[in-house]
């Protein structure tokens, strides 16, 4: 079961669980803010059983969960902007959504072996670089709050309920079928910059010296697919990470990749200059030693797949209003 399955990073995990033969049901909200998109699973539609629910609902999470092996909870709000903005929503989507789903196996399917994906923003500010688990937690933003508050829901259900878990903390993934209908760069400002030098319209750089480091999707996948395998009931917590850099090199870089493109140089807004970690990397490690995981896409190559997925496919995900109309045409259609 993959919730937020119709989202970027679930449904490029949903299609490489197909790849491999496994019976995959797909759990999505469709929430228009959170990026779901059924052509997200068009090549795998018919291997895919999908269920349009929301984890928020405990009653539907008790029944979808039964007879599942593997949990993949993907779902979630990213936008950390909008969690300052209306915090009760994030914690509601994601604390008690992770909590409706452990209540869910707890209640019906106990030998589940669940993966949450939480993120690195809980980490705030760094005090060294890189940062490693052992790093203190000093969320920043409400958005890391919850997630934060979802890891240790896995820990206690792990040491009360015996229910496996492993959490990792994502930082800033990238790549195709990531939404791209946001036109003001509040979610993710990798994709809001690949929407805009597609267009030819210069990438809005807000301060430049910030830095983070970057994982390719499927670099991702496959550490969600290591990850889960190895669940246990000790709920291990593992950093993801990725090539370093900062923002205007990444824009740099990009422009390069796209084969054109301009900057446009502005202040970090007040409003996100106080959630801002400034330069942060995570420190990789501990997955590395315990799974053998590790990037092997560089930023470089990553862009280029990229860049040219929504070349391909651009009227696929732009118009917010063009992609609901085929979100509606679909649950018609089933």
């Amino acid at each position: 079961m993959v919730a937020g399955g119709l989202g970027f990073i679930g449904s490029n995990l949903a299609i490489r669980l197909v790849d491999v033969g496994a019976r995959v049901l797909v759990v999505d909200s469709l929430i228009p803010a959170y990026g779901g998109n059924f052509f997200n699973v068009a090549g795998i539609r018919d291997r895919i059983h999908v269920n349009v629910a929301d984890v928020r609902d405990p009653h539907a999470m008790e029944y979808l969960v039964r007879g599942q092996d593997f949990i993949f909870n993907l779902a979630g709000q990213i936008g950390h902007l909008e969690s300052m903005e209306a915090p009760i929503d994030d914690l509601r989507v994601n604390t008690e959504g992770p909590v409706n789903v452990l209540e869910a196996c707890r209640r019906a399917n106990r030998d589940a072996r669940i993966l949450y994906a939480s993120t690195r923003q809980v980490y705030g500010r760094p005090r060294y670089l890189p940062v490693d688990e052992a790093h203190p937690l000093q969320p920043i933003d409400c958005n890391a709050v919850s997630n934060l508050a979802g890891e240790h829901y896995h820990r206690v259900y792990a040491a009360a309920h015996a229910i496996r878990s492993t959490c990792l903390r994502l930082t800033n993934t990238y790549g195709p079928r990531q939404m791209m209908k946001d036109e003001t760069g509040r979610y993710a400002f990798i994709s809001y910059w690949i929407r805009r030098v597609i267009d030819g319209l210069p990438l809005q750089v807000m301060g430049g010296a910030q830095g983070r480091d970057y994982t390719y999707i499927d670099d991702c996948v496959e550490a969600m697919l290591l990850a889960a395998a190895s669940a246990s009931t000790e709920s291990p917590t593992f950093n993801l990470g990725g090539e370093p850099m900062t923002h205007r090199a990444l824009a740099d870089l990009l422009i390069e990749v796209a084969g054109g493109g301009s900057i446009e140089l502005t202040e970090l807004p007040p409003e996100r200059r106080v959630i801002d970690p400034g330069v942060i990397a995570l420190d990789y490690a501990r997955i590395s030693s315990a799974l053998g995981w590790r990037p092997v896409t560089s930023l470089r190559d990553g862009l280029h797949h990229t860049v040219e997925y929504y070349r391909r496919h651009r009227d696929r995900y732009w118009n917010a209003s063009d992609v609901a109309a085929q979100q509606a045409g679909v649950l018609q259609a089933t």
